[in-house]
Order: structure tokens, then C-alpha cells, then sequence
């Protein structure tokens, strides 16, 4: 009832008397009374004023189940939703979920990680009311062996939300990283629960650095935020519907063909290394080349001096552009 309120207030022009709300929810005006309450305590700003009913007010950035139910309404991925003021990790947390048995689209969002994690164990910035920390579970009946590629999916969705709700074109750095002037914006971690032949769920978690305002020294060469770069603060739970119902249509297309090839062309699109020298580092040792893009596979391909291409799996190396960190 809490969201459809906040639907019905946002819709409204003007104020909307509890008798209408009472009449379109139905339920009763002391049901609506106590409803308003609940959600003033959850910090959303709703004035009341005698004879007129309740308006909302002010451009409140919350992260509430409330909020996310509303934004989120329609999506089969962000149902259920689990908003968490601090915890420790939402992909441990989403992982927990789904052990327990949490469907597909089970989501996680939280607005501090203590032991926030990237990809090979390094520690992420997940500063409170800066950014969007997220998890959420997947359930797709593919082989292990295919799942790599979910990584891709998600930097696709990513990438296609942030610009749909702020007009702000990013890249991706193979395989998964979002970057935008040239510095890191956006963290993908995939993690996977399976057997030999079968995939018990996977866990993407996702931070996208969004209205940060500030980076500790050692982070600032390389990581950025949306409101750094742009000067605009952000409403965080317009981005993550977005990312959510991107995530959708991308993952829905990677089901059909348990690959990249319908989604190859658009994922080599925002790829900030196609057609540049590279780094490639594997193993200690270093060979350098001109990225290709990606095959079908999602493995990353490089020409060499000598023209040959070679595949490079997702991984198992650290690109690093010869220029800067893309």
C-alpha cells in the first residue's frame, strides 16, 4: 500500500485528499493515516494540510522497499527487494538468500558495505548516500561453463541504465568495468554457486560510484563518480530501475543463445579498447596488441605484431590500456 501511495502522490497535481486515497486503494482514511506516517518515518516528505489532503514534496534520494517496490513495479528482475541500511556485502547477503531459496530476481541494495569486495579480492568504496550497492540472484539453466559471460550481460545493463536515466554515455572496459573520462564509474562482481554440468544460481553485485563527491588520494587517478563528472546529483533509485529493466532484456536475449551473439555488436559499441593498443598481463608476463573486440564467447580478442588474433578469457588476465587506466 506504501508504494501506491507514493505513486498516487508523485502522479498528483497538486495535493490528493485521503478520501481518495482511501477510495482508490480500498482501504480505510485511518489505514491511509497510518500509512503516511510510515512513510514520513522512512523520510519521505509529505505535507498535510486541512480540507486539501497530502502532497510530496522535495526530491528526497531514498532507498527504501517502499521506493524500490514503486520504481522497480512491472520488473521480473528486483522482485523481491531487500533494502538494508549497512551490511556487510550484498552479494554475501543475496548469496544468503539464495541459499535459502530466493528466486530469480531476488534483489539486495544497501546504502554502506563494510567489506565491500572487486573482482580478485580487492576492497570496494561504499561510502553511504554516495552510490548504488547492489546484489541481486539469477537462476538461469545454462552450464557452468557458459556463465562467464554474465559479466558481459551485466556491464551491457549498466552501461544502457546509466544512460537512459542521465544521458551520460559511458564506455566499457573489458570485460566488465564501466569507465567514464577514462577513470573507473562502475564495479561488477559475478558470482556463481554449481555442480559439474549444472548452475545452481549466480550472483551479480553491482556499485556504481553516483553522487560521490570526493575519492580517497590513492583512488582519485582512477575512479570517478556521475555527479563528478556531471555536476548533478542523481536520484540513485530512478538509475537502478533502469539498470534493472536493461537487465532484463539483455539477459533474456543471453538465454536464447547461451552466448554473446545477439549482444555482441551493441557489448563492442561502448568497448573503450576496440581498435587501440593494449597490455595484456598473464602469468607475470606481458604481450601487447591491438583489441579486435570480442568473439562470440565473450573472450577478448587482440591482433598481434605478426597479425595473429588470440582469445583472451575472461579472468584469467588484467587489460590495461598502454594510455591511462581504459
Amino acid at each position: 500500500m506504501k508504494a501506491e501511495i507514493i505513486r498516487q502522490l508523485r502522479e498528483a497535481d497538486g495535493y490528493v485528499s485521503g478520501q481518495q486515497l482511501s477510495e482508490r486503494l480500498g482501504v480505510s482514511r485511518t489505514a491511509v493515516w497510518k500509512a503516511i506516517g510510515r512513510l514520513r518515518d522512512e523520510g519521505y516528505q509529505i505535507e498535510a494540510v486541512r480540507n486539501r489532503g497530502y502532497r510530496l514534496f522535495g526530491a528526497s534520494d531514498l532507498l527504501t522497499e517502499t521506493e524500490c517496490r514503486d520504481v522497480l513495479a512491472g520488473c521480473r528482475l528486483g522482485n523481491p527487494v531487500y533494502c538494508l541500511g549497512v551490511t556487510d556485502s550484498t552479494n554475501l547477503q543475496a548469496k544468503l538468500l539464495a541459499e535459502r531459496g530466493a528466486p530469480e530476481g531476488a534483489l539486495v541494495i544497501a546504502e554502506k558495505q563494510t567489506a565491500g569486495r572487486g573482482r580478485r579480492g580487492r576492497s570496494w568504496v561504499s561510502p553511504p548516500g554516495g552510490g548504488l550497492w547492489f546484489s541481486f540472484v539469477l537462476r538461469p539453466l545454462i552450464r557452468p561453463s557458459v556463465t562467464p559471460m554474465l559479466t558481459l550481460v551485466a556491464a551491457m545493463a549498466v552501461a544502457a541504465g546509466i544512460e537512459d536515466a542521465t544521458r551520460i554515455s559511458v564506455g566499457i572496459k573489458w570485460p566488465n568495468d564501466i569507465v567514464l573520462s577514462g577513470k573507473k564509474i562502475v564495479g561488477i562482481l559475478t558470482e556463481l554457486s554449481a555442480e559439474a554440468l549444472e548452475t545452481h544460481y549466480v550472483v551479480v553485485g553491482i556499485g556504481i560510484n553516483v553522487n560521490i563527491a570526493s575519492f580517497p588520494e590513492e583512488l582519485r587517478a582512477t575512479a570517478t563518480s556521475l555527479y563528478l563528472e556531471s555536476g548533478v546529483c542523481y536520484k540513485r533509485s530512478t538509475i537502478i530501475a533502469a539498470v534493472m529493466k536493461r537487465m532484463e532484456t539483455y539477459y533474456d536475449a543471453f538465454l536464447q543463445t547461451t552466448n554473446m551473439e545477439r549482444l555482441r555488436e551493441e557489448y563492442m559499441s561502448k568497448l573503450v579498447s576496440v581498435g587501440r593498443e593494449v597490455a595484456v598481463m598473464e602469468a607475470g608476463n606481458e604481450r601487447r596488441g591491438i583489441c579486435e573486440g570480442i568473439d562470440h564467447n565473450g573472450c577478448l580478442l587482440i591482433r598481434d605484431a605478426d597479425g595473429n588474433v588470440g582469445r583472451v578469457l575472461s579472468g584469467e588476465v588484467s587489460v590495461r590500456g598502454i594510455y591511462g587506466y581504459v
